[in-house]
């Protein structure tokens, strides 16, 4: 068996990229077309850049890294999903991968390093300068059967984000998602960049993606990216001043069900373990945990 190449990903290696996802994150959705676009049409302004390891002509690894723009805090880069097939671990590939990403970030100014490393994985980011910091937990949830249309309350209009201006689902997400926990607050999300990494995502599903609407002012919503019979709650969240009112659970009860009726089976998400209002309603809607990663820190020289 040769020795893996680190290489740039290329657009054609999405269908590779994805079937690697599968094995060891299998609760992780974004499709071929997705990762493809991801690949070929990175974010604005994140300098996002990704390579595989590629041995005997397969794609064994894989890793991207970006500058964090969503988040105030200076000089943050972020390293995200960096994996390894199991049957290729233990040969420096993943060391190969992560000294290639921290490179790229170094060549950006990053200062801060924030990664997620599964349990199992935490030796390894260990020994590399990780310290792990926040702990992640991956649900999901059977949509056979699916959970009931829930009936909205007086004054509350339930709408999918279809058809809807993108700037007032833009207000209704950035906003909600400025005191959402981390180990940075995601406080300068711009539009230009949730235009392309929500809004036009191909797995967006727009007729399933709902809204709460008071008085005319989106204050809630829940955003469903899918691939094939399976989606990604991509982010539940509800305005500050309209909380305490279930708005949360109702959007989100509502997503779900409509994207069973169009053809979803299964339903994933993840939350930080400090976030017991959110795991309050995935645990009313019946929701189980699969797995448990963790946010990781590193300073960067």
């Amino acid at each position: 068996m040769s020795e893996a190449e680190i290489r740039r990903a290329r657009p054609d290696d999405a269908p590779a990229v994805v079937a690697l996802r599968a094995v060891v994150f299998p609760y992780l959705v974004r499709g071929v077309e997705s990762t493809r676009r991801m690949i070929g049409q990175p974010p604005p302004g994140e300098d996002w850049a990704a390579w595989v390891a590629e041995a005997d002509g397969q794609v064994v690894g894989w890793v991207s890294a970006y500058r964090n723009t969503q988040t105030s805090t200076p000089g943050v880069g972020e390293l995200a999903t960096l994996h390894v097939h199991p049957d290729h671990r233990g040969r420096g590939v993943g060391t190969a991968l992560l000294d290639t990403a921290l490179d790229h970030l170094r060549t950006l100014g990053s200062t801060r390093v924030l990664t997620h490393a599964r349990t199992e994985s935490l030796p390894f980011a260990q020994r590399h300068g990780f310290t792990p910091s926040r702990e992640l937990r991956y649900s999901a949830l059977d949509l056979d059967p699916a959970p009931p249309m829930p009936e909205p309350p007086p004054g509350v209009r339930l709408l999918p984000i279809a058809g809807l201006d993108p700037h007032r689902v833009y207000r209704v997400d950035s906003e909600s998602a400025r005191d959402e926990p981390g180990d940075v607050p995601v406080d300068a999300l711009g539009y230009d960049l949730w235009l392309h990494e929500c809004w036009e995502n191909l797995g967006l599903d727009r007729d399933a993606s709902t809204v709460a609407e008071i008085d005319g002012e989106l204050v809630s919503l829940s955003l469903v990216k899918r691939d094939g019979d399976r989606m990604w709650s991509d982010f539940t969240g509800t305005l500050a001043a309209h909380r305490g009112r279930g708005l949360g659970r109702l959007t989100k009860q509502a997503a779900l069900h409509l994207a069973a009726a169009r053809g979803v089976r299964t339903a994933y998400t993840s939350n930080d373990e400090a976030n017991a209002p959110m795991l309050a309603i995935n645990a009313a809607l019946g929701y189980r945990p699969v797995d448990s990663q963790w946010s990781c820190r590193r300073t960067l020289s």
